[in-house]
């Protein structure tokens, strides 16, 4: 029940980081995620960001609307792939100092060391809920 708070805290602390970008913090990890693998398909990016395929195409969505992502076909019809858009990187840049600011004000209450200790954990527990 804790892990599930701290994530739910997490999440409005980043989203109210992001408002005045109009994206929640689900959709900046996307962007983020497209930035740094451009033209992906939905099953690979869905596993990166640890996020069923359904979500995803959720998440996806508004940003395709918005132009900030574009989805393109593949020779095999069935994937689909997608890319940041001029339109998304821009957005990406103006939030990114936003998310900055937010991991700093998180990061600033916790000692370097006990950081440190907290990704350790959070991938333990991420491997160990995934069944690897």
């Amino acid at each position: 029940m804790a892990l599930r708070q701290a994530a739910r805290t997490l999440t409005q602390r980043y989203d109210a980081a992001f408002s005045a970008d109009g994206i929640r913090s689900t959709q900046f990890s996307v962007l983020v995620a497209l930035a740094r693998a451009p033209s992906v398909p939905l099953s690979r990016l869905a596993k990166a960001l640890v996020m069923d395929r359904t979500t995803l195409t959720r998440n996806l969505a508004p940003l395709i609307r918005r132009g900030l992502v574009a989805e393109s076909g593949a020779p095999d019809k069935r994937v689909r792939s997608y890319t940041l858009t001029t339109r998304g990187k821009q957005l990406l840049a103006r939030a990114l100092p936003d998310w900055k600011g937010a991991q700093a004000r998180i990061l600033r209450a916790l000692a370097k060391e006990d950081a440190e200790h907290l990704r350790r954990i959070l991938r333990t527990v991420i491997a160990a809920a995934q069944g690897d």
